[in-house]
């Protein structure tokens, strides 16, 4: 999962023949989960058609300050392209190819196209990738627009060295689509705010085995505990998953999953990593009890009754509880019955910094659904009570409040 999902980005395409790349661009933008707004100069037109590139981005293109009116659809006068909106819709803003004109124009503030409307409007980060000819990539004027531009706090995707239009080699050549991406991509997940803190989650239940083919489990899906994690990857942190069974997948190079069946094994894969991560959160359904004794072969059927002996599993939050150190510690509690009590008692127990109250009373709440309503309790025991949404979206307030609290 790309840093960039759900990111607004505005590519502003000025007019040089590395102006063909843009294409590939926003589609690589798109297949990491972007929404991309495409402005053109004027002169890009020459080299890059609109069709292509809002059929690519699935918005429409821009290139003027206003539109003429199509009396196909009754328009009698023209709409006006608002750079304000656009610049203020925008998370980040990627001008590329930057030529040396435009390159002029941004450092001076020349506004005499939509785009550079946008760009003198916009809030976001700004990227540019310069291409141009190498004498005048190094020429000390286009030198001295790097320079300004830089101190306005923007970023520069350096130009790469290859065979150039002119049929010159050497640096100017702007930088490959792919290579863009990766350079946003690593850029912005430097400046989020979980950024070399590395989050421990647990998620899904635990099955514990009564013989070979019968197990005591429970009706979690695991998804809170994967949404948790997704949060926490969108802000910068590096994360260890460790899941009981479950179908979900989280496939991502900051992700380290770990796959565990019993409550035993989990709690072995926890104190492996604990030492070593800033944040805790453990959000798995863990059994409380489990077989005393687990038969090596399936047991048949030879009474009307089955007598199970139970034995405790070891608590796993009260012992990450007992040995953290520097690590702030979540934990989740799914209560029936004076939900609130029992939740503030288990945060004294278990030496908790926070806990996340699930009730089973409230209707759209619990296992196998998409949506939770959590209560987040401190150890003062104050309460955040938060309404019925997405698990996704408790996920995200969840990780949101760790970082006001802890990381900001």
């Amino acid at each position: 999962m790309s840093v960039l999902r759900g990111k607004k980005i505005v590519l502003g395409i000025s007019g040089g023949i590395a102006a063909y790349k843009t294409a590939s661009l926003v589609r690589l933008f798109i297949k990491a989960g972007a929404e991309v707004q495409v402005i053109m100069t004027p002169a890009s037109l020459d080299f890059v058609t609109p069709l292509t590139l809002a059929t690519l981005s699935k918005n429409p293109v821009y290139s003027n300050y206003y539109n003429t009116p199509n009396p196909d659809l009754q328009e009698d006068h023209p709409t006006w392209n608002n750079h304000v909106e656009l610049a203020l819709w925008a998370d980040y803003m990627l001008i590329a190819p930057a030529t040396a004109n435009t390159l002029a124009k941004m450092a001076q503030g020349t506004c005499d196209n939509l785009l550079m409307a946008v760009y003198l409007s916009a809030k976001c980060p700004v990227y540019f990738a310069p291409a141009m000819d190498l004498d005048m990539y190094k020429h000390p004027t286009t030198l001295a627009n790097f320079a300004a531009l830089t101190s306005f706090g923007h970023i520069l995707i350096p130009a790469e060295s290859g065979e150039l239009a002119s049929g010159l080699s050497g640096e100017g050549r702007m930088a490959e689509p792919e290579n863009i991406v990766d350079f946003m991509e690593s850029d912005i997940a430097n400046h989020l705010p979980l950024h070399g803190k590395t989050i421990l989650v647990t998620a899904g239940p635990t099955y514990e085995a009564i013989d070979p083919v019968r197990f005591i489990g429970n009706h979690s899906t695991g998804k809170m505990g994967f949404d948790i994690a997704q949060a926490a990857i969108q802000k910068g942190a590096k994360v260890v998953l460790i899941s009981g069974p479950t179908h979900l997948k989280l496939d991502h190079s900051s992700c380290t999953l770990v796959r565990v069946v019993s409550a035993a094994e989990m709690y072995a894969a926890c104190h492996t990593y604990f030492s070593s991560v800033d944040l805790a959160i453990c959000a798995a359904a863990v059994a409380d009890y489990r077989p005393q004794y687990a038969s090596n072969h399936k047991i048949k059927k030879t009474a009307v009754e089955l007598t199970l002996s139970l034995e405790q599993t070891q608590d796993i939050l009260a012992s990450l509880g007992a040995n953290k150190t520097h690590q702030v510690l979540v934990g989740f509690a799914l209560e029936t019955e004076n939900e609130i009590p029992n939740a503030i008692a288990k945060i004294q127990k278990k030496n908790l910094d926070l806990i996340v109250l699930n009730s089973l009373q409230d209707e759209g709440a619990g296992f196998g659904k998409d949506t939770n309503k959590v209560t987040i309790i401190d150890p003062l025991g104050n309460c955040m009570p938060l309404p019925l949404q997405s698990k996704e979206a408790v996920a995200t307030h969840l990780i949101n409040l760790l970082i006001e609290k802890y990381y900001a």
